[in-house]
């Protein structure tokens, strides 16, 4: 792994912190990160008209990506429902490097060496070590917060596979984040029957900020699998 692909995965670790922490002061957190979708929405439509249409057997993992990038999001509201974000988010990240590289074992036959899968384990259990400090955390929490490790984890191995496949990283990346953009209003629809959005409302222009770094850090996500 280059230094550039190292650095690219750092800066969206603390970018996808900072979209966290907009989440979790969110009065109604399903609203949050719905609206939210909203600036990834407004940025991939000329992303998308911007680049060719991804290769033919690139649809199959960007549907499939922006249907688990759905629920990672309702089971993120969730976790942050029971847990504070000192609790929550270390398991949540903490958890998706053993996930990603049991998931590039069994679906992409990747293999680390002893050393590799050593410092895996030790930056895992670091990461998720930090919220021992935050208190007792609820246990529906704790599960909620596995359960979202769990997609990330699946949404990133689908992601590297989709945007080899793709051929272009800002292509895949656009036409997932418009699929998702559709997908999770409808599913807040779904949950709540109407979706109300008051642009002279300050929640809602700090919901659209937040989303703009949760789109930065997917794009630097896809960009660091596209460089390898």
């Amino acid at each position: 792994m280059s230094p550039l692909v190292i650095g690219l995965a750092l800066f969206a670790a603390i970018l996808h912190a900072t979209w966290n922490a907009f989440l979790r002061t969110g009065a109604d957190r399903l609203w949050t990160v719905t609206v939210m979708s909203f600036s990834s929405t407004a940025l991939a439509i000329p992303l998308a008209f911007f680049h060719a249409l991804p290769a033919a057997p690139a649809w199959s993992y960007i549907v499939l990506s922006a249907c688990l990038q759905v629920g990672y999001s309702l089971f993120l509201v969730a976790a942050y429902r029971y847990g504070e974000l000192g609790q929550v988010y270390p398991i949540v990240r903490g958890s998706v490097p053993l996930l990603v590289t049991l998931g590039g074992f069994f679906l992409a036959n990747q293999q680390l060496t002893l050393p590799q899968t050593i410092g895996v384990a030790l930056v895992a259990g670091g990461i998720m070590g930090l919220s021992l400090g935050r208190g007792r955390a609820a246990t529906t929490s704790i599960l909620y917060a596995l359960a979202t490790g769990a997609i990330i984890a699946a949404y990133a191995t689908v992601d590297a596979l989709g945007v080899r496949a793709a051929g272009n990283a800002g292509a895949y990346t656009a036409w997932v984040l418009l699929i998702y953009g559709a997908l999770l209003p409808a599913a807040f629809v779904a949950c709540r029957g109407r979706l109300t959005v008051d642009l002279g409302a300050p929640e809602t222009w700090k919901a659209l900020g937040g989303g703009l770094f949760a789109l930065l850090a997917y794009g630097v996500v896809v960009a660091a699998f596209a460089l390898g």
